[in-house]
């Protein structure tokens, strides 16, 4: 049964917390395939459980390609959703189907945003380039499961680690080799993401 004291000390802590987590960070759970395998590896029975970091974003932090943010969905508005920012302004893209272009020049104020798994994403491809003023905030870390905890590193492999990460891992028990694997199969497909853009001559 909850004191008066009680009371009172949670109406004190309330807007402390709701204010953390609307201006500084986010604790947010993936659902679905569309960012396989960075997120939801199939080698997982667990939704991966992420932080996201809104300050960055609020304090006008630029948004850099190969981040993943998380953004209001352009065409169902009451959702969310979590992408990998693929080209900024300037950039010119090689489009993917359904999209009716096979080229995209990126406006002013505006990103292009891909699942890392193109076959299960609804993305850039269906609705184009978003605002800026969509995204929410940038991913900081992943915090479960516990074996794939820590943040993920920006890619900087070849276009050859993609034929690579294909090869399942010799012990899949590791929690080590399921890090590494994570690693690269995120920067596999980030690499092969990269070969489809055209970066902008000021950037």
């Amino acid at each position: 049964m909850l004191t008066g004291k009680r009371v009172l000390r949670m109406l004190y802590w309330a807007p402390l917390v709701v204010g953390f987590n609307q201006y500084f960070y986010t604790v947010k759970t993936i659902r679905g395939r569309s960012m396989q395998p960075t997120f939801n590896p199939d080698t997982s029975a667990w939704n991966d459980v992420v932080i996201f970091d809104r300050h960055s974003i609020n304090s006008g932090k630029p948004i850099l390609r190969g981040d993943i943010v998380s953004l209001r969905d352009p065409i169902r508005r009451n959702r969310t959703i979590v992408k990998r920012v693929l080209a900024v302004p300037g950039d010119v893209i090689k489009t993917l189907p359904p999209y009716p272009r096979t080229e995209v020049l990126i406006p002013e104020g505006h990103i292009w945003v891909e699942g890392d798994e193109p076959f299960h994403s609804l993305d850039s491809n269906s609705f184009g380039p978003i605002p800026l003023a969509l995204v929410d905030a940038r991913l900081h870390c992943i915090i479960w499961p516990l074996r794939r905890l820590g943040p993920l590193r920006r890619p900087t492999l070849s276009s050859t680690a993609f034929t690579d990460s294909l090869k399942p891992p010799r012990n899949s028990k590791s929690a080590k080799t399921v890090r590494e694997q994570s690693k690269v199969t995120e920067a596999a497909s980030t690499s092969f993401h990269n070969h489809r853009v055209t970066r902008s001559p000021e950037s």
